[in-house]
């Protein structure tokens, strides 16, 4: 069957795609080589990377539910989005002045704190600019723009790494940052009348409650999965750990992000015909079996699979949770429930983090992803009992 990429792709959509192309651009030039920077410039532990790494997910957590519950009460979402891109391309350049890990840490939280703001409130103008029938494809379109543009920016930072450094790397990293905040004045959300959705008098509290169980239901299973999510930065450093260089850690990011920006629409188009529930346990499994592969990776080739099998779980999930989370979700709490989802699974990861950095440098790099391994099987089992819509 040929499969027609474009059809459904509105012109907001399209809009937030390059408003993602440009500040992944900008992001990927520096998020890949902060935990490189962190252990081989600033001389911090492994478990330091997973402090970073789990505060910034954990910080933007806090904020994604708040700014989609106030998306929705007083129908506006583009004014969260302006503001949220804005703050993460102006911290960027920062990056450059750190001297010690605890500045990174910082740096990251406020970054991530731009992220909180917008996530929520961009997701649910995605899922009202298209039409339900093809919502899996444009996640998976807009999934796909940001991946490009990952792609482009660790390759910038894979080919510039050696002549300009880590910190002249950051300060360029500013420019394309700002390009996306200026794309955006081009998004023209859908009116909204927030007495028509009724929770203008609603609090945050109740709001949440009014969620149906087997949202909750399927969001606790993401928790857990995330928990054991230990993400690209512990790939980076394993790479460093079987002896290999920074520059070829960076290789192997771009063919990532290669990998998850080819398979992004097709899964998410294959969730629309399909169901998101056969393809989110599939990209569990592929998870599964990644860590698993880590814990006995020793070599160039045996890398390289596995940041290609982490790519193809990654593009099956990306998108696919984001569309499933609305499928369950009323009408009028869209991005109230984006937002609790976000922040949820964001909650966990500073734990996450923790933990698998301190496996890392207390017992064993292996004894990490046999972790991750434990927590994916538990996730695998209770998502059988979440119901589709």
């Amino acid at each position: 069957m040929k499969i027609k990429i474009f059809e459904g792709i509105t012109r907001n959509i399209f809009i937030l795609g390059l408003v993602s192309l440009f500040t992944d651009l900008s992001s990927q030039m520096v998020f890949p080589l902060i935990p490189l920077f962190m252990v081989t410039v600033l001389g911090s532990g492994v478990y330091a990377v997973g402090i970073v790494e789990g505060a910034a997910e954990t910080t933007a957590s806090f904020l994604k539910v708040v700014s989609g519950y106030w998306s929705d009460k007083i129908g506006r979402r583009k004014p969260f989005v302006l503001f949220g891109y804005s703050l993460s391309a102006i911290t960027k350049p920062l990056f450059a002045f750190a001297n010690i890990w605890s500045f990174v840490l910082f740096l990251r939280m406020v970054e991530r704190i731009g992220k909180g703001i917008r996530t929520a409130p961009r997701d649910a103008i995605v899922a009202e600019s298209t039409d339900e029938s093809v919502r899996g494809k444009a996640y998976g379109f807009h999934r796909a723009m940001d991946g490009v543009g990952s792609i482009l920016g660790a390759t910038l930072a894979f080919s510039l790494l050696p002549v300009l450094g880590y910190r002249n790397i950051f300060i360029f990293a500013f420019i394309p940052g700002i390009i996306a905040v200026f794309i955006i004045m081009f998004l023209k959300e859908k009116k909204r009348d927030p007495e028509e959705y009724k929770i203008n008098e609603m609090s945050i509290k109740l709001t949440i409650k009014e969620l149906p169980l087997n949202l909750k239901l399927f969001i606790m299973v993401s928790v857990i999965f995330a928990l054991g999510h230990f993400g690209y930065a512990f790939l980076l450093v394993r790479v460093v750990d079987i002896g290999l260089t920074d520059q070829m850690a960076i290789l192997f990011y771009v063919i990532f992000y290669v990998v998850y920006t080819v398979c992004t629409i097709p899964f998410g188009i294959l969730s629309d015909r399909i169901g998101r529930k056969k393809v989110l346990r599939a990209g569990y499994v592929i998870f599964g079996l990644t860590s698993f592969g880590l814990i006995f990776a020793t070599n160039v080739y045996s890398i390289l699979g596995l940041f290609v099998s982490y790519g193809i779980f990654y593009a099956m999930i990306d998108g696919a949770q984001r569309a499933f989370v609305v499928d369950l979700a009323p009408i009028h709490l869209k991005a109230t429930a984006l937002g609790t989802f976000h922040t949820a699974i964001g909650l966990v990861a500073l734990p996450g983090g923790f933990i698998a950095g301190l496996l890392w440098d207390k017992i064993s790099p292996e004894t990490t992803f046999i972790y991750g391994l434990t927590l994916t099987i538990i996730s695998l089992i209770l998502f059988t009992f979440v119901k589709e819509k």
